[in-house]
């Protein structure tokens, strides 16, 4: 049995990524979620503008790690400035979550991603496991949302929840769901 081994990995929390950073995440981001375009009826990629602006966007929390020499090889986005979402409700968090409204404990996870050959790795680990210190620090609620395709295919909603409570005393459940339906028309009614 071969012994792997973890480059050493730097998780840092940045605000704004400059221009060179960014456009190695938006490859990255590409690579990683292209496969949702024909996988999942809503639209679940960032056209690269608001991609970049997201980026730029010092309200959303960037979780970067980076490995030992320097190369973005994964990326958490965090926010706890709800209406950087557009397809959340922030209405909907304050009236479940009052408490936590009021202390600003309430966040959204935007998305993670981790470079294809670093998966096996601690990469995904690292930045949940930095994000969910300080969640837990601060008694927070957090969201996030995964497609049919994600959650029930690749089994991220189970993993997820799965390596949640290996980290924190945390109860998960499905908040809400957004069924999308499609009618396949063959022709007019015959009579």
């Amino acid at each position: 049995m071969a012994e792997t081994s973890t480059p050493a990995l730097a998780i840092t929390v940045e605000r704004e990524l400059d221009d060179a950073t960014i456009a190695d995440y938006w490859d990255l981001y590409r690579a990683t979620f292209a496969e949702l375009e024909v996988r999942a009826m809503a639209r679940h990629l960032l056209h690269e503008h608001e991609f970049v602006e997201e980026m730029k966007d010092e309200r959303v929390m960037k979780y970067v790690a980076r490995n030992a020499d320097g190369e973005v090889v994964g990326l958490s986005t965090l926010t706890r400035d709800l209406v950087t979402v557009p397809w959340i409700s922030p209405g909907w968090w304050a009236h479940h979550y009052p408490e936590h409204t009021a202390r600003d404990a309430v966040y959204y996870l935007g998305f993670t991603l981790v470079r294809h050959d670093q998966r096996q790795t601690n990469v995904m680990w690292s930045m949940i496991s930095t994000i969910v210190e300080m969640l837990v620090e601060e008694r927070a609620v957090c969201g996030y949302d995964y497609c049919l395709y994600n959650d029930q295919v690749l089994g991220l909603g189970p993993g997820t929840e799965a390596l949640l409570h290996r980290i924190a005393d945390v109860e998960v459940v499905a908040a809400d769901t957004q069924t999308y339906y499609r009618a396949l028309f063959a022709g007019p009614r015959q009579s």
